[in-house]
């Protein structure tokens, strides 16, 4: 199939972060783009402003009956009427993997893939090189502040975040390749760390010919079994072929010296603020550097880079309240944002909401989310968001819950939240932690706070 030939295009679950990257992607070459989804979100609703039509019924009354391509994700269920109506009657179906494959494959491809880090990292380098008037699309993970979007239209690099989730990052075939962690994760889908692994050995194996493999140095290289060069890049270890030096802290931004091969780059300014975030700027630097940027768009592509909406995001401030949003949904990357805000808030008391994301992943990890979250004053924990999955029998929050060790710990329903808060003594800082729908009681919460002031 050729993009050239389709005109019509209809997407079941058209709000997904990775879904509406590719609906705004033909909606911006000009197809008529259209969807279904569970539910309205502030995505959903954004798309809609875009001129796209969403409908939140699953019925065969609501589709588009002349669809060149309906485009699904795996979070579909397989009795959805719509998808199954498609499927019958021989519409051209395709998982969202292999539409994005078959976009980001016609240009130079460059792929960021890993455990934790990939959305961050993959903003960093679409901003540095889009600063740098480099001609790059990009399909993100995630809402770059910079460009209030998920995508960037453009011809010649194509900038995508590469899901290990359903193998779906072996639709790609990379000219660059980055990994940013390799940690155990989706169990329902691999079964153990070893099929892990071996998915991300195959990834890696499909770079293409004169290719870049970039790897985190806590990386084994033995995942890359190819005969491409490889870059390692970490956070301050001189042994990485990109590292940090003359590391400091001020007012939350990191102030570096970027070690590369052959130079050094000094008095880099990255106002995105934890150590993970840092190294992800460095990975992302190691990329862009390659791709030919200057020192100079490097140095102004950093100091002018945004953010992620909900990774690390700050909310309300005040001088009595932070509230702080995090997409973290897995132990590692509750360990980062939680010791980022340790680190620079380290005298105020710290809460917790957390609300955990799928069953299968509670159920695998709960004493290690336990152990993370402990690092908090107060823990307050959501019932778990399904997403894609039905209920696992013995599995609630309550797993997480005994695994965690301080004592200041809860499980609060959602609609019962800002009466639990207005019964707690300290309120300094909160942050909310999931990949579900907790970002959507971030306004509730924020006029508490400022009721709360008064």
């Amino acid at each position: 199939m050729k993009i050239k030939d389709i005109n019509k295009v209809f997407f079941l679950g058209i709000g997904g972060i990775g879904m509406s990257a590719l609906a705004r992607y033909f909606h911006s070459i000009g197809k008529t783009v259209s969807g279904y989804d569970k539910t309205p979100t502030l995505l959903t609703h954004e798309l809609e402003e875009e001129g796209l039509f969403i409908t939140y019924l699953d019925s065969i009354d609501t589709l588009i009956k002349d669809a060149d391509l309906v485009v699904y994700t795996p979070a579909i269920p397989k009795n959805h009427q719509q998808l199954n109506y498609y499927k019958e009657h021989h519409f051209v179906v395709k998982k969202r993997a292999e539409v994005l494959g078959l976009i980001a494959n016609e240009h130079f491809n460059v792929s960021i893939a890993g455990s934790h880090g990939k959305t961050s990292t993959s903003s960093l380098i679409a901003h540095i090189l889009h600063q740098a008037d480099k001609d790059v699309a990009a399909f993100l993970g995630g809402i770059c502040l910079n460009f209030n979007s998920n995508f960037i239209s453009g011809n010649t690099i194509s900038v995508t975040e590469a899901d290990e989730f359903d193998r779906s990052f072996l639709q790609l075939t990379p000219d660059i390749a980055l990994v940013t962690s390799v940690d155990t994760d989706h169990l329902d889908i691999y079964g153990n760390f070893d099929a892990i692994q071996e998915s991300f050995r195959q990834f890696l194996a499909q770079v293409r010919n004169n290719g870049s493999i970039f790897l985190h140095e806590s990386i084994d290289r033995k995942i890359a079994n190819t005969s491409h060069p490889i870059y390692t890049y970490s956070y301050q270890n001189d042994n990485s072929d990109y590292y940090a030096s003359n590391i400091k802290v001020i007012q939350g931004a990191t102030h570096f010296d970027l070690n590369a091969p052959n130079t050094v780059i000094k008095d880099l300014i990255l106002n995105y603020g934890g150590k993970h975030n840092a190294e992800n700027a460095i990975g992302a630097s190691a990329v862009t550097l390659k791709i030919g940027i200057t020192e100079e768009e490097l140095r102004q592509g950093l100091m002018t880079f945004l953010g992620v909406r909900r990774r690390f995001q700050t909310i309300y401030q005040s001088e009595r309240h932070l509230l702080i949003d995090d997409y973290a949904h897995h132990p590692r990357e509750i360990d980062a944002v939680i010791q980022t805000v340790r680190n620079l808030y380290p005298h105020l008391h710290l809460t917790v909401i957390f609300q955990p994301h799928l069953y299968s992943r509670t159920r695998d990890l709960a004493d290690e989310f336990g152990h993370s979250l402990s690092a908090s004053d107060r823990v307050v924990l959501f019932p778990i968001y399904p997403a894609r999955e039905l209920p696992i029998e013995g599995v609630s929050s309550q797993l997480i819950f005994d695994a965690i060790e301080i004592q200041n710990k809860d499980i609060v329903e959602k609609d019962q939240l800002l009466d639990f808060l207005s019964k707690l003594e300290k309120t300094e800082i909160i942050m909310t932690i999931g990949a579900g729908d907790i970002d959507q009681y971030l306004i509730a919460i924020s006029n508490w706070l400022k009721e709360s002031e008064k």
